[in-house]
């Protein structure tokens, strides 16, 4: 028998069986364990520690279109140049607080007080003018009475002579040659009073109407004198009201043009907040909606819509809300807040919280209530929508607890356990 023929140790051989039997032995303690405990770890549950619920309650709800706005001051002034001219020097800064009255800035007012001048010089030529013709034409009507009564007396001694010569001629001691030439004499003379009458009366009618262009263009001379006098006086750029100078438009030594923008003056008093909202709700739109406007987490300011502007820009209609407090504390211009633009109201009803547990329109929903340690697959009806609550139209009671976190994926299951 050689060493390959040699019998195994019967010691070896009982560890060896051992080993297979603890081996077999384990095998199914784990077999035994994956029963008990997989259908637990295969089976969905909700962490309670990371679900939001929310509880049924009764109040106001309001259906709004959220939109964004931009708090302005209420009152703006844009100052605009009234003639053509340069910016000689800017005396206050963007920011600087005003008094109503206090200049702004400087202007180059030499061509416009040139242009006052020249409209007085012009003025004062043409009374000068309608003084003259006043004057000429008292002295031409003078001229005119003076030749008419001397007339007058000429055709009443022509009409005595006609008159004696009618009688001498009748008892034969005038001729009838004699008669014929004072009569006509005498119609000379008429004729050339009538003609000195017919003057007198075109004289005056003519001056009226010389007169009547001179007040005409005087008056229109007035006008324009009153207009540049305006003119320069508002080039003077003062603050029409205390506020706080927003903007100076051009740059020292700029030319300017009549009419350009030459500074911004807002009274931050008070305030409105222009709001911004898409046109797929333009027919949802109406002047005196209310708006609740969030300043902050916690603040809100209440206005209506004032106005609704008429044009729409890139799908986007702009609104001017007016506030019932426009001059709360916590608006600052320029401030961006949150607007939502209420278009349906209930006093009373039924309300949940809102969350991502449904997609915010208006409808029926599944949603998971709470009972005990499991959550219930329950559907609902959802009514009035906004940016805090829905309202229950449906399918919920008074204090029913629900979960608002997002459970889209548990939608398949009827119930879910809440470990």
């Amino acid at each position: 028998m050689n060493a390959m023929d040699r019998p195994i140790d019967p010691a070896f051989l009982r560890r060896q069986r051992n080993k297979r039997i603890a081996y077999s032995v384990a095998g199914l303690a784990a077999l035994l364990w994956l029963s008990i405990w997989l259908p637990s770890w295969i089976r969905p549950a909700l962490d309670a520690d990371r679900i939001r619920t929310a509880q049924v309650q009764w109040g106001a709800v309001e259906e709004t279109i959220t939109a964004s706005g931009t708090v302005v001051p209420q009152f703006e002034q844009i100052i605009f140049s009234s003639i053509n001219t340069r910016l000689v020097r800017i005396l206050q800064k963007p920011g600087a607080l005003l008094q109503q009255g206090q200049p702004i800035v400087e202007l180059d007012l030499h061509a416009a007080r040139l242009d006052v001048e020249k409209r007085a010089e012009e003025l004062a030529l043409k009374q000068n003018r309608r003084t003259q013709l006043e004057l000429d034409t008292r002295k031409k009507l003078s001229e005119l009475d003076t030749r008419w009564r001397l007339k007058n007396l000429e055709f009443q001694r022509f009409q005595t002579r006609t008159a004696q010569y009618r009688e001498l001629q009748s008892i034969g001691a005038v001729s009838q040659e004699e008669l014929s030439q004072a009569h006509l004499e005498e119609q000379r003379a008429a004729i050339e009073l009538e003609q000195l009458d017919a003057d007198r009366h075109n004289l005056v009618e003519s001056t009226q109407a010389q007169l009547e262009a001179l007040r005409l263009e005087m008056n229109i001379l007035e006008r324009e004198g009153e207009e540049t006098r305006r003119r320069l006086e508002r080039a003077h750029i003062r603050a029409d009201r205390d506020g706080v100078l927003t903007a100076i438009a051009p740059a020292v030594g700029a030319p300017i043009s009549q009419g350009e923008e030459i500074a911004r003056i807002a009274d931050l008093s008070s305030f409105r907040v222009d709001v911004t909202v898409s046109d797929i709700h333009a027919r949802r739109l109406q002047e005196g909606l209310w708006v609740r406007l969030r300043v902050n987490e916690e603040e809100y300011v209440k206005g209506h819509i004032a106005r609704i502007l008429p044009t729409v820009d890139s799908g986007v209609i702009q609104l001017e809300v007016e506030l019932e407090d426009s001059a709360h504390a916590l608006l600052r211009p320029n401030q961006r807040v949150d607007a939502y633009i209420v278009t349906a109201r209930k006093g009373r009803a039924l309300r949940l919280k809102r969350g991502p547990f449904v997609n915010g329109r208006a409808g029926r929903h599944e949603v998971f209530v709470v009972r005990g340690q499991t959550a219930v697959k329950t559907e609902v009806r959802i009514g009035l929508a906004n940016f805090e609550y829905y309202e229950v139209a449906e399918g919920l009671l008074e204090g029913d607890e629900v979960i608002i976190s997002d459970v889209k994926d548990y939608l398949h299951l009827n119930e879910v356990p809440i470990q």
